[in-house]
């Protein structure tokens, strides 16, 4: 993928670590940290996992996402969601993680195939405006990995476009004044 350009979403067959499923588009607004893997990948177990779970971290007071994406071009029988959560639990992982959609003809599947990823690890970063930041495949450094964040953390929010509503400007809306003076004398 090349940067600058708006991303897929992600195509999850199953999620954990959330009570909802995440969607990119929801997500706009705010900087996602996605960092795909698989169980049997010793770099992604070694390196990957832990570096995304100090992200997690070291990032929970900001408006950073981290997600996880179990992402499985090998071993299918030996990485089955149950093997994963139980991985998950092992690992005390605590951020979300989804698990890409099986591709019906084709290993790799649909999410990595998406998002041209070459293997795992794979570190994706996604700007404010829903924009490829950063995409590679392999270990990250972790001071290069907290730059780039903190870089897509420091961009304003984008510029949305809110409908023309009576009463509301840039600041904020107020009350209509009709609707004021009712809930001052509790009239309608």
């Amino acid at each position: 993928m090349i940067a600058d350009t708006q991303v897929p979403d992600l195509d999850v067959s199953h999620w954990f670590n959330t009570s909802v499923p995440l969607d990119l588009p929801k997500l706009r607004g705010r900087v996602v940290f996605i960092h795909a893997f698989q169980m049997l990948c010793p770099a992604c177990v070694s390196h990957g996992l832990p570096q995304t779970q100090r992200v997690q971290r070291l990032f929970r007071d900001t408006d950073l996402q981290v997600i996880g994406l179990h992402t499985v071009f090998e071993h299918h029988a030996a990485m089955g969601p149950d093997a994963l959560k139980a991985f998950i639990h092992e690992y005390r992982l605590t951020f979300p993680i989804g698990v890409d959609t099986a591709s019906q003809d084709s290993p790799i599947p649909s999410t990595m195939q998406r998002y041209g990823m070459r293997g795992t690890p794979t570190t994706i970063i996604i700007g404010r405006d829903g924009t490829l930041r950063h995409h590679r495949f392999g270990i990250e450094d972790d001071l290069l990995v907290g730059a780039w964040l903190a870089d897509a953390l420091a961009e304003p929010l984008p510029e949305t476009t809110a409908p023309n509503l009576e009463g509301c400007t840039s600041d904020g809306c107020a009350i209509p004044v009709t609707t004021a003076h009712s809930m001052e004398t509790g009239t309608p």
